[in-house]
């Protein structure tokens, strides 16, 4: 249930330093804010929907900041923002299927090193 009388939720104490965030500890924050403010998970298929709207507009952004599109007048741009929201979803998609992201990272980084090691010290496209 809801905690009523925070005005702002955080997760640690504000009266001490932030511990480093792993992503465990990212999960378990996610984790806690939806039992108590959140009330609980959207389905799967809800977040996975979610995930692709945050996407969107982080590819917004990107494209009026790094591309050819212009911003509308009025039209805020905070990229951090929008990666976090991504992020937020896809813990939430973590934590619903049972997918632990530390271990999952640190799987996926050892097989992007074992695959792409030579691939991209060999790629002309990638020497300056």
């Amino acid at each position: 249930m809801p905690n009523a009388s925070r005005t702002v939720w955080h997760p640690f104490p504000m009266s001490q330093p932030a511990p480093e965030h792993t992503l465990r500890a990212c999960q378990q924050a996610v984790d806690e804010w939806i039992a108590d403010v959140g009330v609980r998970y959207f389905s799967e298929l809800t977040n996975t929907a979610v995930l692709m709207e945050e996407v969107g507009e982080l590819a917004r952004i990107m494209a009026r900041t790094f591309g050819e599109q212009s911003f509308k007048e009025g039209e805020e741009a905070d990229l951090g923002m929008e990666m976090a929201d991504v992020l937020f979803v896809l813990i939430c998609l973590a934590n619903q299927t049972g997918v632990d992201l530390e271990e999952s990272f640190q799987r996926a980084l050892a097989k992007k090193t074992q695959r792409d090691r030579k691939r991209h010290a060999e790629n002309p496209k990638l020497q300056s």
